[in-house]
């Protein structure tokens, strides 16, 4: 795993993105949980630690971890769709590189053999992953249970997505509940 990370954070596939090739991910062959989400922003890029703002927060908040926890190898994998800042578009950040996911992932998921759940945060992940994703994000998270239990379906975490979060107020009443109680019982048994 050691080399594998070694060679990712060394690729330069994107390098004529606007800042640069910067991949950000952590990985263990230990690793309990895994979470899939889109690409790093623009702070998470300069400071090299995933999910470090505040769509990190309010994801952590809704698994009920602590930083200490979440950023433990041993325990979180963090492998997003597109390993390095897209750049800038219209409204918000572009959509992940295409080339990361096919390149990477099915490498990275034969060296951590112990994962118990995969957290597909965004229609990114899930478009890659789920072979019978619904007709759109809510619907998919609705039924996040036909997922289970390899994958847990979610919408991201970015303070853009208020409104979603305002009119989809089932999720946080009946969904995140039911994520905490998965992430800590892999997390009991882990320790």
């Amino acid at each position: 795993m050691d080399s594998l990370l070694k060679e990712i954070r060394s690729c330069n596939l994107c390098k004529d993105l606007p800042l640069g090739a910067n991949p950000v991910l952590r990985a263990s062959v230990n690793s309990k949980i895994m979470v899939i989400g889109q690409a790093p922003g623009t702070k998470v890029h300069h400071s090299g630690i995933p999910w470090n703002d505040q769509s990190g927060k309010n994801l952590r908040s809704w698994l009920g971890v602590s930083d200490e926890q979440f950023y433990n190898p041993e325990l979180f994998g963090i492998v997003p769709m597109g390993f390095c800042y897209p750049g800038k578009g219209r409204s918000g950040d572009l959509p992940p590189r295409e080339e990361c996911a096919p390149q990477w992932h099915q490498q990275i998921w034969d060296k951590m053999p112990n994962i118990e759940l995969t957290l597909l945060i965004g229609s990114y992940a899930q478009n890659y992953y789920l072979k019978n994703k619904k007709k759109t994000l809510t619907e998919t998270v609705q039924n996040f249970e036909e997922y289970l239990p390899d994958y847990f379906v979610l919408p991201h975490p970015s303070p853009r997505n208020r409104l979603w979060m305002k009119k989809n107020d089932w999720f946080e009443d009946a969904v995140v509940p039911i994520l905490k109680e998965k992430v800590h019982t892999i997390l009991s048994d882990a320790l």
